[in-house]
């Protein structure tokens, strides 16, 4: 068995997608579901005639705002390899769930659009990767439409997050004129199927879109003197352009990629296809399979160790006829079969597996068993919170998961106090599922939690979850704090009274948070206490 477990742990990959809101993430996601032959046509956001939207946004509020609010796993099997793809939230006030996903991948694809190149969120998010060593491949999406040029993009990305871009594909034409690419690392036949790391073949590919986007797009290769006559200057400049990166030693080069020094760069159009093959062969033949974690310990823990895995997210409600809660568990070790008697290293509590599932989107079926890199749904596994352990057999605790930096505060308060029990029970679970942190300070007391998110929409989905699953009317009155560094029990108490600074106890963790209204606070409060404990917390920049 344990030989087995290590070749299926070698096929799988296990991934997410990373962006600033509007870059495209929920279309390539649809579209590489496409070429994995998961679904049989990509249809807009919004879905037009017959197309329903992209199937990994499934709560109604996604769907009226066009957004992806929760993150879905999408299995799908591609050539020999089992793909797990965890569709993350892209709009920027759900990216904290965007960064608990992160820890359950082993590499990440960066989407930057074309004309807007690196962006604030995409950098927070590079970030995370960064803390957690996740090799990043990059995707140049929209391409088809005006764009920065090329080489100033792949100068962008080098310059400011200091990771070296190595283009596998590179455009012939500029953006909005896309006539197809140069493969700069050869992608062919081989064993039935493709390989993406050979030597370069002269020419290029021409794409053609499918009639109304909904299939594959054609992808037909053009040797060069096809090549020179259909787009001859576009062809040259394109050459002479990709010449130059081999110059500048930007040639692809799989073990900088594996530590993270350098980015493999491909270029496309995700809306119509173009690019987006290429960049799952390109998943498959670099991107790592799950190899050995280290528990909390830092003792690592062999894939062969028997099962174990952790939660990463937890959600109520996504089925709204059966009101049940989905803890999605990231298999790290072992082979899970459904039914198996597993214990919660947090609480030693044992439970069953009885009700396990994988997920596409909003559609679910039973799983009988998983492998290191699978995502897994455990139905009703109410006693199970986010960064959880769950193992069978040898025992083992994974680190806690990171809490990320907030960016906007609210008080909540509820309307009718005879609802307190209620209301209670309510936050634990929202705070449970990582939808906001809550917070409590001496000033306000335990009547009035303060809600902390990444962005304001947090405060929506936990008003509008309490009223509709708890019954519980409630309001939130923002506060004036944009930021939050931590301290210790004994910074906590001497900023008790600091004027324009309030001091919150995380209960989840027993953190002692400091919420600032701007980054100058920060200098002053240095200032003011001399030798206090002040530090960043993750994906908050230097604010």
């Amino acid at each position: 068995m344990s030989s087995h477990i290590a070749a299926e742990a070698a096929r799988r990959r296990t991934f997410a997608v990373i962006s600033h809101p509007d870059a495209g993430k929920s279309t390539i996601t649809e579209a590489l579901a496409l070429y994995g032959r998961a679904i049989s046509s990509a249809g807009a956001v919004h879905g037009k005639g017959d197309r329903k939207g992209v199937v990994s946004d499934w709560m109604s509020m996604e769907q009226d705002r066009g957004i992806s609010i929760t993150s879905a796993a999408l299995q799908f099997e591609y050539r020999d390899c089992v793909v797990n793809l965890l569709d993350t939230p892209g709009h920027a006030d759900f990216s904290e769930d965007t960064y608990r996903v992160l820890t359950a991948v082993d590499a990440a694809v960066m989407l930057l659009d074309a004309a807007k190149g690196l962006e604030p969120q995409t950098l927070k998010l590079f970030e995370v990767c960064r803390a957690r060593r996740i090799p990043v491949i990059t995707f140049i999406n929209k391409w088809d439409r005006p764009a920065k040029d090329a080489l100033e993009l792949i100068e962008e990305i080098e310059t400011r997050i200091g990771i070296k871009p190595t283009p596998v594909t590179w455009p012939v034409g500029v953006g909005g004129e896309f006539r197809g690419v140069i493969e700069r690392v050869g992608f062919g036949e081989e064993s039935g199927g493709r390989r993406a790391t050979g030597p370069q073949v002269p020419g290029m590919v021409r794409y053609e879109r499918s009639p109304g986007g909904q299939q594959l797009a054609t992808a037909e290769f053009l040797d060069e003197a096809a090549a020179m006559a259909q787009f001859g200057p576009d062809y040259e400049r394109a050459q002479e352009e990709s010449e130059l990166l081999s110059e500048v030693e930007a040639d692809f080069d799989p073990k900088t990629f594996e530590s993270g020094q350098t980015t493999p760069t491909l270029f496309g159009a995700a809306l119509v296809h173009f690019g987006v093959g290429q960049l799952l062969d390109l998943l498959v033949d670099i991107a790592p399979s799950p190899f050995s974690r280290e528990d909390a310990k830092g003792s690592p823990r062999d894939l062969e160790d028997g099962f174990s895995g952790f939660v990463f997210k937890s959600q109520a409600n996504m089925n709204a006829s059966h009101r049940d809660q989905l803890a999605f568990i990231r298999v790290c070790s072992g082979h899970f079969e459904r039914g198996m008697q597993v214990t919660q290293a947090q609480g030693k509590r044992t439970m069953s597996t009885k009700y396990a599932q994988t997920l596409f989107g909003s559609a679910r079926d039973t799983v009988d068993e998983a492998w290191p890199g699978d995502i897994v749904g455990l139905v009703n596994a109410t006693g199970l919170s986010v960064g959880d352990t769950i193992y069978a057999g040898k025992a083992v605790e994974y680190p806690p998961l990171p809490a990320f930096a907030p960016e906007h505060f609210g008080a909540l308060q509820m309307h009718d106090t005879s609802k307190a029990k209620r209301f209670r029970r309510g936050i634990a679970q929202l705070d449970a599922e990582g939808v906001v942190q809550v917070l409590y300070s001496e000033r306000r007391g335990e009547a009035t939690p303060v809600l902390a998110a990444v962005g304001p929409l947090q405060f929506e989905v936990t008003v509008a979850r309490l009223q509709a699953e708890f019954d519980v009317p409630a309001t939130i009155n923002n506060l004036p704090f944009k930021l939050a560094r931590l301290t210790d029990a004994e910074g906590a108490q001497r900023l008790r009274t600091a004027p324009g600074v309030e001091v919150f106890t995380r209960p989840r963790d027993g953190a002692h948070l400091v919420a600032l209204p701007n980054k100058y606070r920060i200098q002053t409060i240095v200032n003011d206490y001399p030798g206090l404990v002040l530090e960043p917390l993750l994906a908050g920049g230097q604010g």
